[in-house]
């Protein structure tokens, strides 16, 4: 069983910080703007010999009028409801608010063991102020000042919070899950068939663009299978990048496609594949990463027998020498096809993982190069003896032969073709290296 943290608490008091002390990394976007953090946010944490995950929450506010702030709320209760430890983060500098004490009213529901920690404690003077917080009568345990900036006062907490779980938890539970990411452009649907998928909302779906701004977590199994899936903001144009905060959120949801094994690109109906799209295609293939294109709004599109043949034969047009990318259509809204978009995000990485035998692939490639040799250069004949496949993380195929050199682009595309042809490599990014022999 994994062991978990939540950190709630008003907005702005330094949960991020906090959370990036304990995963020591920054991973949640640190902002001076209030309500930054809006989705639950997940890390992972070691102490003292104990592994456990971190929730990091969006700021709770009462009785705003905010569109985010109900669905806040929702996102904290999910996360307290979640965990086995509670970390309710309080600000030394404003001392006690009346939001806090809203809050503490939310918290003695609950069971769980909750630790008050006041934070920004950067001096005696303010680590003394900190006892003003145990009049919020919330907890059990003494009242922890610490300054998660500086990590001053992190150590004792831990100590205290580690006492709390029964088993030492598992270091990293998410070393062999095959992880997919949802990438695309702004508003086309993301969190809404990440939603759709989990069937409770994990993420905050409003019809405002850049909803999410941090990439989003959530472990999912399906026909026994468990994967991880991430949901990250969209990303637009450089030009059309404006807040420091969707900057940051651009550049997490491109390190998220370095993390992951399949990348769904997700693909508005109404827009078809724009240059955006392609690029981010691109640099998926460029990082060796699955690949497919999910055509969401497919309900918005009035269309007859052939329209989906000729939208996908203009796709693959467009995709040029990648038409080995599945694409699919489907209708979140009217859940349409996306239990299909997640078969084939698996299969996608099936294919990224497949090994084929030395022997098997002799028998097969060896014949399609004798029907068609290498082209000859400069009279010299290229003669390729045999083919394997290399112990990468990926397909990659050696080809032996007595003059790699000579081996131009072209037949490489051959090679390729064939490969696809008899092995089922859809999606995947295949790379060919000649080695001399």
């Amino acid at each position: 069983m994994a062991n978990i943290v939540a950190i709630v608490g008003r907005p702005n008091v330094g949960k991020s910080t906090l959370f990036n002390r304990l995963v020591e990394e920054r991973k949640a976007i640190e902002d001076n703007m209030s309500g930054v953090t809006r989705d639950r946010h997940y890390g992972h944490a070691q102490w003292g010999g104990k592994f456990f995950s971190v929730i990091d929450t969006g700021g709770y506010v009462i009785g705003s009028d905010d569109l985010y702030e109900a669905e806040i709320r929702k996102q904290v209760k999910l996360a307290i409801e979640e965990a086995d430890v509670i970390l309710f983060v309080v600000d030394c500098h404003d001392g006690l608010t009346d939001l806090d004490t809203e809050f503490a009213h939310e918290l003695r529901t609950t069971k769980k063991p909750v630790y008050i920690v006041a934070n920004k404690a950067d001096n005696q003077e303010k680590s003394f102020m900190a006892n003003e917080f145990y009049a919020l009568g919330v907890s059990d345990y003494e009242v922890f000042p610490i300054a998660s900036a500086s990590g001053s006062g992190t150590g004792e907490l831990l100590d205290h919070l580690i006492t709390h779980f029964e088993e030492d938890g598992i270091e990293d539970p998410d070393a062999d899950t095959p992880k997919i990411s949802i990438l695309g452009r702004p508003n086309v649907g993301k969190s809404s068939f990440l939603n759709a998928l989990l069937g409770k909302e994990r993420s905050i779906v409003t019809n405002e663009a850049g909803t999410t701004r941090d990439a989003i977590h959530t472990r999912y199994k399906l026909y026994g299978q468990d994967f991880i899936i991430t949901d990250t903001a969209g990303i637009r144009k450089k030009a059309k990048v404006t807040e420091d905060v969707e900057f940051y959120s651009v550049m997490r949801s491109l390190r998220t496609l370095e993390e992951s094994d399949v990348v769904i690109v997700m693909v508005d109906a109404t827009r078809g594949l724009e240059a955006q799209d392609i690029n981010l295609i691109a640099l998926a293939i460029k990082n060796n990463k699955g690949v497919m294109i999910m055509v969401n709004k497919w309900d918005l599109i009035e269309k007859d027998h052939k329209t989906m043949g000729t939208i996908k034969d203009d796709m693959l047009e467009r995709l040029g020498e990648n038409k080995w990318i599945p694409i699919i259509f489907t209708s979140v809204i009217e859940k349409q096809r996306i239990m299909q978009a997640i078969e084939l995000a698996v299969k996608v990485y099936e294919n990224k993982t497949r090994r084929v035998s030395t022997s098997k692939l002799n028998d097969v490639m060896l014949p399609e190069i004798e029907k068609y040799p290498p082209p000859a250069w400069k009279g010299k004949y290229i003669k390729i003896k045999y083919v394997t496949q290399l112990p990468t993380k990926n397909p990659v195929f050696a080809f032996f032969c007595n003059l790699p050199q000579y081996i131009k682009s072209p037949y490489t595309r051959y090679l390729e073709n064939r490969l696809r042809e008899n092995f089922d490599f859809e999606g995947v990014p295949v790379k060919i290296i000649y080695k001399s022999k």
